[in-house]
């Protein structure tokens, strides 16, 4: 449902274009959502331009949309709530809210409480400021404990950063800033929203994207989405995000290059076995090296193979793509309610 938003707090021009919406993705947080919605209202009280509050709730089960429904309609908030039809993942939920959101600005931020919406004012104003198109939050005192959150947080950041290219102190805190043109231009899939930084690299430059300190608090209700298996997750996302940051629009050369590789060696060796067969007249049919030789000449043939079928695919992955990784049941805004 497309619906006009009203004027609301800190401007009285109804002609003034939507300057920032805030993107916040909430699965089973029927404690948490109240709140966060009364802190959201209260950090934007003073911000000069006209906002959004786009609450995307991702198959909750419990009473997170009914509760949150509550404040659609209510003086002074211009609120968008989107269900989606089941759980999809923070990812397709963070995906919805962005295509749904229609500020020049977006920010996005976790619907635990955990981070401070009253960072969001002065991270806009840092991102104009610094002219970058993505500003993201570094929760430099995290409240989290030590084990099973910052010490895995800690390698991960330490990888990403030197894997992307893109150095930053903490690429999975969710609240960030972005430019609504550059964002837009990336599709999010899986569980890569812990990577935005490295996929909006890929669209601008390493250095149009910044991070800021932010206040981060203890989870005051519910329990963490996340495991120390994240860990696990994190390092398969990881490869990916190398695989389609090298290699997305020319795979053959990835696959090829192994091809090419593991064919050099395949030819030694059977180069070297002939030697040894025709000219030194020793019987090579009983040796491991031939079987090896064979198999490595095979494993390119097959990878060279790879390499071109790869590139088929995504020519027409770059063609046809248009379709979302998620389906929206119903929007609820102030018509819906009227």
């Amino acid at each position: 449902m497309q619906t006009t938003v009203e004027p609301i707090r800190g401007t009285n021009d109804p002609v003034q274009s939507l300057e920032l919406s805030l993107v916040v993705p909430v699965f089973n947080e029927e404690e948490s959502v109240g709140p966060l919605v009364e802190r959201i209202v209260a950090a934007m009280a003073e911000y000069p331009h006209r906002w959004e509050l786009i609450l995307v709730d991702d198959g909750s089960t419990d009473a997170t949309l009914v509760n949150a429904r509550k404040f659609v309609g209510r003086e002074g908030l211009a609120l968008r709530i989107v269900e989606l039809q089941r759980n999809f993942g923070q990812t397709a939920a963070m995906q919805a809210g962005i295509d749904t959101a229609r500020g020049r600005l977006i920010a996005t931020m976790d619907g635990d409480l955990q981070n401070d919406p009253k960072d969001i004012p002065q991270m806009v104003s840092e991102l104009e400021r610094r002219e970058l198109d993505l500003l993201v939050g570094w929760r430099k005192n995290r409240k989290d404990g030590l084990f099973l959150r910052k010490i895995p947080s800690w390698c991960a950041n330490y990888l990403i950063g030197r894997i992307t290219g893109v150095k930053l102190h903490d690429y999975g805190c969710s609240l960030k800033i972005y430019r609504a043109s550059i964002i837009k231009q990336v599709k999010l899939m899986g569980e890569m929203h812990r990577f935005i930084p490295a996929w909006v690299a890929g669209v601008v430059p390493s250095s149009r994207i910044g991070e800021m300190a932010v206040t981060h608090h203890a989870r005051e209700h519910g329990v963490s989405k996340y495991g120390i298996s994240r860990t696990f997750r994190v390092i398969l996302d990881l490869l990916s995000v190398m695989f389609f940051m090298r290699y997305k629009a020319r795979p053959g050369h990835f696959f090829g290059s192994l091809g090419l590789g593991l064919g050099a060696v395949a030819i030694l060796i059977l180069l070297y076995l002939g030697f040894d067969k025709f000219i030194l007249g020793n019987d090579i049919g009983t040796r491991p090296m031939l079987m090896v030789g064979v198999v490595l000449l095979l494993s390119s043939v097959q990878m060279i193979t790879t390499g071109i079928l790869a590139e088929m695919i995504a020519r027409t992955y770059y063609r046809d793509d248009a379709s979302p990784n998620y389906i929206v049941r119903q929007i609820f805004d102030d018509q819906s309610q009227a």
